[in-house]
């Protein structure tokens, strides 16, 4: 599978990009969609308390995060679970908490010729001396006879710098098909540090699987920190790369301009400098659109009312077979399942699934099927109508 996904009341409104006002004059690049027929059956499997993102074992079992720091292994039916021993405290509170989960490519292979790599990679929120941050972690995960656990835990990066507020920590990981690993981190709420050469707030970074800055990034030699691949960004909550290799990002925009990008190396995507959306509070469009600064790498769709995007995956099964190929993405305040159709480069919204709940993660399951996490702690699967 081709791979990639915070909270409550108050992620749940202004945070999270909650709905635009009709009369801010705004209007999307791709045009919003409807709510259409579902073609689809969708079947609820478990419940879980606030969960954040999941993955699949080769064997179908689950990996599933919650926000308040549980990692889960769950059964391929979902009966059964327990909760990963050696995971580390995080901080919850606002978007903060324990937030993707991603296998390492190698992770059924054989390492050195002795053992399964079985490593896992996961992000979560820290608070320490001077503020609040993003960490990416890793570890082994083993089937013991007391339970499952983290073996040989180790933080790998903590994105720069530590700032207060409980917002915008991002945290998405994705591996590209050469290895190496894409990490994205949220702007903090700041604004200006997504422009900022010195740190990693509002970035997407690429680094070796262990966490060190990847050889080749193109922005180190204009004075940015040698793990960063692009720049300007805001809240990204979903990437994943597709058959060409491309990489593919969403992002919460502020009261409207919610966005899909093609992530290119060393481009500035432009926040806050430019936006299809506006200030929360302004009674003008007070930030100026994309089309006014065509130096910056514009979407490649946008929404205006928003969809408050969370979880990314691009369809490569054969379940859905006229479905390859599109992005599928969660919607927090419109509640729905968005498919968009892919072109080229091109992209634009084709349908919208109404779900009737936040959807906050979207993953693909071995059989090609899809899954979805609601919020409010559902998983479901959702399977074509006979």
């Amino acid at each position: 599978m081709i791979r990639t996904s915070s909270a409550l009341v108050f992620v749940l409104t202004a945070c999270s990009s909650g709905p635009a006002p009709a009369q801010n004059g705004q209007s999307p690049i791709k045009g919003a969609q409807s709510a259409v027929a579902k073609p689809f059956t969708a079947a609820p499997v478990a419940k879980f308390n606030a969960p954040w993102a999941m993955t699949f074992l080769p064997d179908g079992r689950m990996l599933v995060t919650e926000k308040a720091g549980q990692l889960l292994l769950v059964s391929a039916d979902g009966k059964q679970r327990a909760a990963v021993a050696g995971i580390p405290s995080v901080d919850s509170a606002g978007q903060g908490g324990l937030m993707d989960i991603v296998l390492h490519p190698d992770f059924a292979n054989r390492d050195q010729g002795a053992t399964n790599n079985r490593r896992i990679y996961f992000s979560y929120s820290e608070a320490r001396d001077g503020g609040k941050g993003v960490v990416l972690a890793s570890g082994r995960l083993l089937d013991m006879d007391g339970g499952p656990q983290l073996d040989g835990f180790r933080i790998l990066y903590r994105a720069t710098p530590y700032v207060s507020g409980n917002g915008h920590y991002s945290g998405r990981i994705a591996f590209a098909p050469d290895g190496k690993l894409f990490f994205t981190v949220g702007e903090r709420q700041k604004f200006t540090p997504a422009q900022d050469k010195s740190g990693t707030l509002g970035k997407v970074l690429r680094l070796n699987d262990d966490g060190t800055p990847a050889a080749g990034n193109p922005l180190a030699a204009q004075g940015f920190l040698p793990e960063v691949w692009s720049y300007g960004h805001r809240n990204l909550l979903g990437i994943a790369f597709d058959n060409k290799g491309r990489l593919w990002e969403q992002e919460m925009g502020p009261e409207g301009g919610d966005e899909v990008n093609i992530i290119v190396p060393a481009k500035n995507y432009g926040y806050p400098i430019v936006s299809n959306g506006r200030n929360y509070g302004a009674s003008t469009d007070d930030i100026p659109d994309h089309s006014t600064r065509p130096e910056f790498e514009a979407p490649k769709v946008s929404w205006n009312p928003v969809i408050s995007p969370a979880g990314l995956i691009v369809y490569s099964g054969a379940m859905f077979p006229a479905w390859k190929g599109n992005l599928f993405i969660g919607g927090l305040s419109s509640e729905a399942l968005i498919r968009v159709s892919v072109d080229g480069d091109t992209a634009k919204e084709a349908e919208r699934f109404k779900m009737g709940a936040r959807i906050r993660e979207v993953e693909q399951g071995p059989d090609g099927a899809i899954w979805i996490l609601e919020d409010e702690g559902r998983l479901l699967k959702l399977t074509p109508k006979p």
